[in-house]
């Protein structure tokens, strides 16, 4: 229980987001730097090297600063930005603060040059190489004029000499953390550009190993995974029948050797193009080889299937099948069955291919069935045209495929 409050209370003061989260982590922690100004100027009123005034002043700057960053991350406001984690104004708005403290901390102002150069660390990591360069050149235009005007209004604790170390120095380590700051951004922007052309290696990759190439179909092997995770949820509901229907392509061969294998790649992508359009969501259609597609139709009887094949087979009958040969038309011949529980998978589909044989013997573009019950039989033929001439189907069984 305490844990769960604990949580709670990290989700409301630093937010859920786990991005969020961890620009207001970092901006927390940029912040015991200025506890350290904070720290500095205290110790510098005590012993009386800077006014109790300024010190409060500071402070005062010092907080509202932390605040009104924290107030912005937490809000969500800082995702309207290009950069989110607001690095470049948080590190102006703080560089802005430290040379302020080295303005006013008289005698101990040199170590608030260590805060200088701390709070540009902090912005490597994220700065881009423009912002780095902006940061540096802030620093040194910044830091010269203050130690300017300190110079002039109080000589005795900025004395020329001193000054001219201290802007030396710098001049000199600032813009080389700039230099840093560009080269590990150019890195980082690099290892990006290599992490996201794997990611998109892996996603061809992904799309070759379950994917024809040509038709954008499901491939052989996918298939295969499909009708295992089907025939599973199968065994173990003992609902979700399915069926499957073995297509070949009537006379594909002619095409090729008439029109080039061109002509015969569109024919194979209009094909699947259709009949994808033609069926259900829930069904699939696989590239089986060459001319040959495997369909498998879910939660339904061969007539009901078989319906859906006829709809596939109108569409593909007057569709343009390549622009290149705009005549030419294709029909198919298609052996469909039922899967049975009690089977292994090859021995449906190769009663789909004992099915689809015997369309082909019987003249082509039509649809023969052979039950799933019965051994090896001879296959019923559906003609092509009347799809009607299967068992008779109620209203609501059609609407079902269709």
């Amino acid at each position: 229980m305490q844990t769960s409050a604990t949580s709670s209370l990290a989700n409301w003061l630093l937010s859920a987001d786990p991005k969020q989260r961890l620009r207001i982590q970092r901006s927390l922690l940029a912040a015991n730097v200025f506890l350290a100004c904070c720290g500095l100027q205290a110790y510098a009123v005590w012993m009386g090297f800077m006014q109790a005034q300024d010190a409060i002043w500071l402070s005062g700057a010092i907080v509202a600063n932390c605040l009104l960053w924290y107030a912005v991350l937490r809000s969500g406001l800082n995702q309207r930005f290009a950069d989110p984690a607001l690095t470049l104004p948080q590190i102006l708005a703080a560089l802005t603060i430290i040379i302020g403290a080295y303005s006013v901390t008289g005698p101990v102002h040199g170590s608030t040059m260590m805060l200088l150069v701390l709070v540009l660390v902090f912005g490597v990591f994220n700065l881009q190489p423009r912002g780095a360069r902006i940061a540096a050149g802030y620093t040194v235009v910044a830091m010269g004029v203050a130690q300017g005007v300190m110079m002039a209004r109080d000589p005795v604790n900025y004395p020329f000499k001193l000054e001219i170390v201290h802007f030396l120095l710098t001049a000199a380590i600032v813009p080389t953390i700039s230099s840093l700051a560009a080269q590990l951004s150019s890195l980082r922007a690099r290892l990006q550009s290599q992490k996201d052309e794997l990611g998109q290696a892996l996603v061809r990759i992904q799309i070759l190993a379950t994917r024809d190439e040509l038709t954008g179909l499901v491939n052989r092997r996918h298939m295969m995974d499909v009708l295992h995770q089907h025939r599973k949820r199968l065994e173990r509901t003992g609902h979700h029948r399915f069926c499957l229907a073995l297509i070949d392509l009537d006379h594909f061969k002619r095409v090729n050797d008439t029109h080039g294998h061109g002509v015969g790649d569109d024919v194979l992508r209009h094909f699947a193009q259709i009949a994808q359009q033609a069926l259900r969501d829930t069904d699939v259609l696989a590239r089986w080889g060459g001319e040959e597609f495997l369909m498998l139709l879910n939660d339904t009887t061969t007539e009901q299937a078989n319906v859906g094949l006829e709809r596939v087979r109108d569409m593909v009958a007057g569709a343009t099948m390549s622009a290149a040969v705009p005549e030419l038309r294709t029909t198919f011949s298609a052996g469909l069955t039922a899967y049975d529980c009690a089977e292994p998978l090859d021995a449906c589909i190769e009663r789909a291919d004992r099915a689809l044989y015997a369309a082909k013997a019987a003249g082509r573009n039509r649809t023969a069935v052979e039950p799933a019950s019965e051994p090896v039989s001879e296959p019923r033929l559906l003609p092509a045209s009347a799809p009607a001439h299967a068992a008779p189907l109620r209203q609501s069984d059609a609407a079902s495929i269709i």
